[in-house]
Formats: structure tokens, sequence, C-alpha cells
């Protein structure tokens, strides 16, 4: 079994689930465990940053020149030298301070806090605080503080896409599970950093700091080294053949003099003013000004530059990796396709949690508004009504499919309709029942109850006698339930995820409304990016820890490769033994999608890249993405969506999350 469920076990026979633990156990754990943080190395005092910048192999030559000129009286030479040095010193140090100090700015964000049960009493508690053992309330909305084993859910659904890549979130149990398995797939086990999206829950903390799974990531990280920059290479190669020349001369002169006869001194002093004459003392100095006016032409596109050559490392970059969920998309559900059950389709425009967009009939493209056609309305009406999410400020609160819903809503004009239902009841959705339903009336009228329900298709159309036909219901037939079933899976086929809608007076003899279908869609901009990169010669590959059919829908709707996609998955990659051989790494040049990676397979395809000689610049949001966004020669981040730790890992930071601002 895994460690930290061995600690648990150990520990549970301390912990009194009712009360959780005194002050005293928790000091004790704390001295034991440590603060439930991580342990970043301390900020370098600002006189060693600075100093910092003087170990360019190209900076140490020019000092040395100005050390000889001032030996050889060439007084004027050695201040105009050291002047240069110090300009480009300066200007340097700067410009990596300013994008320090907005990077801090990004992460000053709300110190996570959570409900903790301590001596009886439930407390208002910063994470940091917590022990192992501590029991921990979750509630919709909360990050969760730490890993805990849960102990009592009703119905818990965790976002955990910034762990796995699954825009989806998943469902967690309190049971005791059969089968060991891979602890990141432990359906009792929810992970520090996870969102609560739906439902509520008790755990109780077995992992804390560098201890959990974030800390796991988090090591790996720091334990992977930045590699150079090319034109950090061509400079450190540059002032080493300067040096070695300037050795030359200086020996060929003297070794001339001396077969001469000459005063060897006076060869020597000839000597040291050819060498320092041929080192270029501009060159820093356009260099770095060059690189300053690109860090603020990024900036006024609202990007981050951590140190000066990443930018030229960008111009330099052949090869753009990058995560799905949240960095090609936004990590927002949107309903993208509508089919009626009188076979009416419309495809749906916008992205996000806001009603911009528009529903569009097909093939004739009219944009359709409230109850403009019957059927579309009644099945937007629905999706609306028998919903618990709330949409505030283009976030959701709740689930992100019902968010999906209520947008879809907001586009038809629909979204005040919730209000002219009272509700009466409701049947939750469950794992086991895959599908929820609402018992409401109209106010104000005194009508018969209606049921309201959604879910997957196979399980709704159960409930369902009758279908919607431009208002009127009419039998459902066996040829009907097979079209219905055909439809479903052309849209699941197409990375879609399905919901089917129902209405009816009584549950057994609901009538069939239709199908909609959601995905978290490309952000805006990215194909059009995606299409400038590919036609510039570069090459665009996504690595997601996402399945298989969502992850070739949004390939081929952002035109990666010319829609002739190649994929692999994480479990394949792991069969090419020799990765680290040339003929395997050229291999993985030819695929440009990588589906149900985790965080050592995305590092491995950068290292495999890098080896066939590409400059390979990694995107990324999650805690997934941290290890390959430090390995990759340059690691882009987003400044919204990212977490904090892939903000650390990476060189650039896209304050505004918008992907296109990278060409």
């Amino acid at each position: 079994p895994h460690p930290l469920l061995t600690a648990l076990l150990l520990l549970s026979g301390v912990v009194d689930l009712q009360t959780g633990l005194s002050e005293f156990s928790v000091l004790q754990r704390r001295l034991k465990h440590g603060w439930n943080e991580f342990s970043v190395d301390a900020t370098e005092p600002i006189w060693k940053k600075y100093l910092d910048q003087f170990k360019n192999p190209l900076i140490l030559l020019l000092l040395a020149s100005a050390l000889v000129s001032v030996i050889t009286k060439e007084y004027e030479d050695a201040a105009s030298i050291t002047m240069a040095v110090l300009i480009v010193v300066t200007v340097a140090f700067i410009q990596e301070y300013r994008s320090e100090k907005s990077l801090e700015e990004l992460n000053k964000l709300v110190p996570p806090e959570c409900n903790c049960l301590r001596e009886g009493k439930l407390q208002h508690l910063l994470a940091r605080e917590l022990v192992p053992g501590d029991i921990i309330y979750l509630s919709v909305g909360d990050r969760v503080p730490a890993d805990l084993r849960l102990i009592e859910v009703t119905d818990l659904l965790v976002d955990e896409s910034s762990f796995t890549g699954e825009a989806e979130p998943c469902n967690k149990t309190d049971g005791v599970l059969l089968e060991a398995g891979d602890i990141t797939t432990l359906s009792n086990v929810v992970f520090m950093g996870t969102l609560v999206r739906y439902g509520k829950g008790k755990g109780v903390v077995i992992g804390t700091g560098e201890n959990s799974q974030f800390g796991e990531v988090f090591k790996m990280m720091q334990a992977e080294e930045t590699p150079k920059t090319p034109l950090q290479k061509s400079m450190d190669r540059l002032g080493k053949q300067l040096t070695l020349f300037s050795f030359g001369i200086i020996g060929l002169i003297m070794l001339i003099g001396w077969l001469q006869g000459k005063h060897l001194l006076s060869m020597f002093t000839i000597g040291v003013s050819l060498a320092v004459a041929a080192i270029p003392e501009g060159l820093p100095i356009v260099v770095t000004v060059t690189l300053v006016l690109g860090v603020l032409r990024m900036a006024k596109k609202r990007v981050i530059v951590k140190k000066l050559p990443i930018v030229e490392t960008l111009g330099c970059c052949n090869v753009i990796c990058s995560d799905k969920t949240g960095t090609l998309t936004a990590n927002e559900m949107t309903v993208t396709r509508l089919v009626t059950s009188d076979g009416f389709q419309a495809e749906v425009s916008g992205v996000g949690y806001n009603g911009e967009g528009n529903v569009y009939l097909l093939p004739s493209k009219e944009i359709l508004k409230e109850f403009s056609n019957v059927s579309v309305g009644k099945l937007v009406e629905a999706g609306c009504v028998v919903n618990n999410a709330i949409i505030r400020k283009n976030s959701v609160i709740g689930q992100p499919t019902e968010g999906a819903l209520l947008a879809l809503a907001m586009k038809m004009e629909l979204a005040d309709i919730k209000d002219s239902y009272a509700r009466k009841k409701e049947i939750p959705f469950s794992s086991e029942q895959k599908w929820m339903a609402v018992k409401c009336t109209l106010k104000n009228q005194d009508q018969e109850d209606i049921y309201f329900m959604k879910g997957a298709f196979e399980e709704v159309i159960r409930y369902c006698t009758m279908y919607n036909s431009s208002g009127i219901s009419l039998m459902l037939t066996p040829q009907q339930k097979a079209s219905y079933q055909q439809e479903e899976k052309r849209m699941g086929s197409s990375g879609l995820r399905v919901l089917a809608l129902a209405s009816g007076s009584e549950l057994g003899k609901l009538t069939f409304l239709g199908l909609v279908g959601i995905i978290d869609p490309p952000r805006a901009g990215v194909k059009e990016a995606v299409q400038v990169l590919v036609e510039s010669g570069v090459s665009v590959k996504m690595i997601t820890g996402d399945a298989l059919e969502t992850a070739v829908a949004i390939g081929q709707n952002i035109g990666l490769c010319n829609g002739k996609l190649k994929a692999m998955s994480g479990e394949e990659l792991d069969q090419v033994a020799d990765i680290h051989l040339i003929p395997s790494c050229v291999f993985v040049f030819q695929i440009s999608i990588f589906f149900r990676t985790s965080p050592k397979h995305k590092l491995k395809i950068i290292k495999a890249l890098q080896r066939a000689g590409a400059i390979v610049s990694m995107t990324g949001d999650g805690v997934n993405d941290a290890v390959a966004l430090k390995s990759a020669d340059i690691g882009i981040a987003m400044g919204q969506a990212g977490t904090d730790v892939s903000k650390e890992a990476a060189n650039m930071i896209l304050v505004d999350d918008d992907f296109s601002t990278v060409m």
C-alpha cells in the first residue's frame, strides 16, 4: 500500500474523528512533519543578484582587458571599457528585477484557508498550520488544503484539472477501495490544490507540504536544471575563443620578439594592446540593448520575461509543446452543439461562462432567441431549470457542465426562465443513477407539477415514453431511440460530453427533448496562432492528461498538423524503451498529440525533442506541467489560470493567458 495510506492507518488510532486533534498533539506532529508549505530557496539579496550579472565570460574578459589597460597606463581605454560593462550589467539587472517584482504581484493571491476540527471545535485556520491527522471539512468552492483521505462525502465532485489535465470533475467516495491503484487515481483521496466543484466532504490529512502529491511534483521540478539559452551558449563559446585568441597573440608576439632579440617587456605590452583591441567592447552593449527592447515589447503585450536571453530563445524556438486544459483551452465548459428530439441541429458560438455568442440553426445559420424555434427553446429551458450552478462575474459557482447550460440559456435570452418555476423537490445526481431531476410548478399558475431531467442518454431515455415535436408530445418508437443513440455516439466520438434532457408530468412517462454536446473549447485566437506558427515552420504539439477523443477534437479544431494527426498515449510512450537514442527522438517529432500523460511523460517528451536537436518551448498552467516548464528551453506559464508552481518553474508568464502573444 501507499506510504501515505499506511501512515493514515497509524494515525486513525490516535485521531478521534469526533473531536479532532488536541493542541498538544498538533505541536508534536508539527515538530515531526513541519509546516504545510514548500521551502523555496530564500531569495538572494539584491547585491548578490547584481554581482551574478558579471558571471558572463565576455563581461569577465572585458574586465580583464580593462585591468590590463590600467597596468599599461591606458587609463582612457580602461575607463571606457569599465563604463560599457557597468551600463550592460545595470540595464540587464534592472530589467530582470522589474520582471521579478511584477511576478510577485501576480503571486500575491489570498493565502489558502480551511475549516478544521480541533479539540471538538470547528476552527477557521490558515492551510499552512495543518498537520497529518487534522480533520478538514470541505464545501463547494474550497481549495483542498492538503492531501486528505475522505471519511464522509455527499455527492463530492472535485476538479483535478491542475493535476491530471482532465476538465471533467472527479467523483469522490469515502469507502474502502478493494484493489490498490496508483495514488493519483484513488477515488477516496483528494489532493492539495484541487478544487471542490460540488457537494461536501470531510477528510483526515494524510500528507502535508513536501509529503503531498503536490510536493512530489515540486521536488521533481527543483531537481531539474534550466538549460542555457542558445544565445548564452554562443556568447560563452565566443568568450572562450576570444580568450584563447588573446593569449595566442600575446604568446606569438613575445616569441617573435624573443627570436628577433627585442626587449621582452615591450613585446608583452604590444601583444596585450593588440589582444585588448581584438575584444569587441561594443558587443555586450548591443546585445543587451537589443534584448531589453525585446523584453519591453513583450511587456506591452502583457508578457513578463524573467531573464533577458529568453527573448532571443523565443525567436529560435522550432517546437512548441502545449498543455491543453487551461492553456489551449480556457478550462471553461461550453455547449457547442444541440440536437433536438425532432431532428433540428444547431451550433453555438462563444466560449466560457458568459452570454457572448449565438445559437445558429443549421444549415440556414438563422440566429435563434427565446422560443423562435420551439424545440430548441424547450431543450435550452430544461437545461436552465434542472440546474444548481450560478454564473457570477464570468465564473461558475458549482459544476462546470451546469455552468455551460446556464451560459447557453443566456445566449438564447432564456436565463431568467428559471425564476418562473418554483422548485418543490430535487433528486440529486449520483454516480450510480447518472441523472438528476427536479420537480417544479409554474409560479402564479395552478398547473400540475413538471419534472425536468438531465443525465446520460442511456439512463434518461429509459424514463421517456414520448418525444417532443415542435411543442407537441408524440409516442417514442424504437427507430427513434436508435437514431438518438447513433447521434449520441457521433457527438461522443467527436470529443463532446453529451447530456440528454427530458421533461414531463411523471417520472416514468417523460417527453424526450434532445441532446446537448459540451466541450472545453479552444481559447479565442488559438486557432489563428497555431496556423501562423505552423506556416512559419514551427512544429506545435499538444501534451495533455485528458482522453484521446477530447484531445483529437481540440487538435482538429485548432488545425494541428493540417488535420493529419498522429496521437500517442503516455503508456505507449513508456514502451518506447530507448527514447534517449536518436531514432526514437526523431520518432517523437512525428507525433502531434500525446494524451493521458503524467508529469514524468511530459518531461520525457521535452528531453527527447531536445536530444533530436530541437529548441523546445513548453506552455502550461497546471501542477502537472511544472517539471516540463522548467526543463524546456523556454517555459511559458499562464498568469491568471496558472498555479503558483507553474509560474515559479516558467521563464515567461502570459499575464492575460493569451496564447497568441508567443508569436
